[in-house]
């Protein structure tokens, strides 16, 4: 048993071709996404149960706060990195230890000092959410301790260690987070947990990587990552405009409760299909910097990673769509049912945020972050314009609509048309490999929305049997397209399952 775990793993172990990478890749990404996604969702379903609605809120808001310093301070060392074409890149990791252990203490130092202001913004003066705040405004500094030489795990494909290095600390997390909340019911349970996180994941960096960094700056370098990151500095800030903004919108306008219905909605809306989403990018963002030369490569690697996106994330979130309305009460409670009505609308926007995402890898890899800026910044003025009214007219449901009326029109079209502008491509080789999995999807949510309307059960019962009626018709329908227009995903399956073979 053992010889055939130990010949199992060395044959998932990333080499070969960059293909082969790759695909051994993916298989470790998946592993890891489910583990740590699965605990995560495991800790949030139980402690949805032990705390408040308004817990989460605060959480939320103190998550929020951080989340904008961090994005206004990223200059993308990582991302630099990993894009280097130079396999070795130690002559980098000092001075990328430093400017994170700096950047470290200034997010602590600036979070201390701004936290009862921002407290005072979000209407929560006289809450804990201060002492949250500088709390939380600890974990950066703890991640920027950790050993750089962790970009080694994604730079050269080696995710059979970056497993070890999320799922462990994942686990950790779902431990502590229960273990706290069931001694002391309260929001620092959350608190603790998200700490945990970075600490552990400073442990496995030194344990799973002999480079030992040393403080020291290397001009060269630091003139290099700072040019690098300037645009991944920008489109930072924008991205956390327009994709936390309306969080933000939503705890000045309304509440933290309203925060803690809209922020859980978005995060199980948006969970399914775009962790599978993470996965695919984070495997093909060091493949594509790889193809970066061969615009052939790069064109048939980005098509093929966009189909194998949308079989999953159409039916994934039509799904979600679906089963809310019975997922809500027997997974989370019936006091988190205000949420149902945000969480199905919000699944088209995790559709749309899956089945683009993997767009940001191709910008990076050809060296024009801008382009993540600058559609952004397009997304935000947008946005601008519609969230208050929407908001003001259908509270929470309102703010939904806004975000996912921006993504269809203008920006889903536009990323489109940049990406496959980059890879030189006409724009509708990208939209054609949506079509099938929208049919697919389509008719699973139709037949399944119908059988709903004649039987009469229980939310248990319908959740229990929704979930695999809805992916045996899924399955069915994918197959009979491909068998009836040779779509092709049979064949990339297959292909994928050799490479990870080989």
């Amino acid at each position: 048993m053992k010889d055939r775990l130990r010949e199992l793993v060395e044959t998932l172990v990333p080499k070969g071709s960059v293909v082969q990478q790759a695909a051994k890749g993916g298989v470790w990404m998946t592993v890891i996404r489910v583990l740590s996604q699965g605990s995560y969702l495991v800790m949030l379903l139980v402690l949805a149960r032990l705390l408040s609605p308004r817990d989460f809120g605060i959480l939320g808001i103190a998550l929020l706060t951080l989340s904008a310093i961090k994005k206004f301070s990223n200059i993308g060392i990582s991302t630099a990195l990993v894009q280097q074409k130079a396999e070795d890149v130690d002559e980098y990791l000092n001075t990328a230890w430093m400017l994170e252990i700096g950047r470290g203490v200034l997010i602590v130092v600036a979070l201390f000092l701004t936290a009862p202001f921002i407290a005072r913004f979000f209407g929560e003066a006289n809450s804990e959410l201060t002492a949250v705040i500088r709390v939380i405004g600890v974990s950066p500094l703890i991640y920027g301790l950790q050993n750089p030489a962790v970009v080694y795990f994604r730079k050269d494909l080696d995710f059979h260690k970056e497993f070890v290095y999320q799922t462990t600390s994942s686990f950790v997390r779902c431990g502590v987070g229960i273990g706290y909340a069931i001694v002391s019911p309260t929001v620092w349970a959350l608190v603790v947990a998200f700490i945990s996180v970075n600490a552990s994941k400073v442990v496995l960096s030194y344990a799973l990587h002999d480079y030992r960094p040393w403080p020291s700056v290397d001009r060269a370098a630091l003139s290099e990552l700072v040019d690098y990151g300037k645009w991944i500095t920008g489109a930072s800030i924008t991205q956390f405009i327009h994709s936390e903004g309306d969080d933000v919108f939503v705890g000045w306008f309304l509440s933290a409760t309203a925060v803690g219905f809209y922020q859980y909605a978005h995060r199980i809306a948006d969970m399914p299909a775009t962790q599978f989403t993470q996965v695919i990018t984070t495997v093909t963002f060091p493949a594509f910097s790889k193809l970066q030369d061969d615009a052939t490569a790069l064109r048939d690697a980005l098509l093929g990673t966009t189909r194998l996106v949308a079989v999953v994330a159409f039916p994934v979130s039509a799904g979600m769509a679906l089963i809310a309305p019975s997922f809500v009460p027997v997974a989370l409670g019936e006091k988190w049912t205000p949420m149902i009505l945000p969480l199905q609308l919000l699944s088209v926007f995790g559709l749309l945020h899956a089945i683009t995402r993997h767009f940001g890898g191709v910008f990076n890899a050809l060296n024009r972050p801008d382009y993540n800026m600058k559609l952004d910044v397009v997304r935000i003025v947008c946005l601008a314009v519609v969230i208050w009214p929407a908001t003001a007219q259908w509270g929470l449901a309102g703010t939904a609509t806004a975000v996912i009326g921006v993504y269809l029109f203008p920006m889903f079209p536009l990323d489109v048309y940049a990406v496959s502008t980059l890879i030189e491509a006409h724009p509708l080789e990208i939209f054609h490999e949506y079509v099938y999995p929208a049919i697919g999807s389509a008719v699973m949510f139709g037949s399944l929305w119908y059988a709903h309307g004649l039987v009469d059960v229980s939310p248990l019962v319908e959740l229990v049997l929704t979930v695999p009626i809805g992916a045996v018709v899924y399955t069915v329908s994918v197959l009979l397209l491909d068998e009836l227009f040779s779509w092709g995903i049979k064949r990339d399956i297959r292909h994928i399952a050799a490479e990870v073979q080989s």
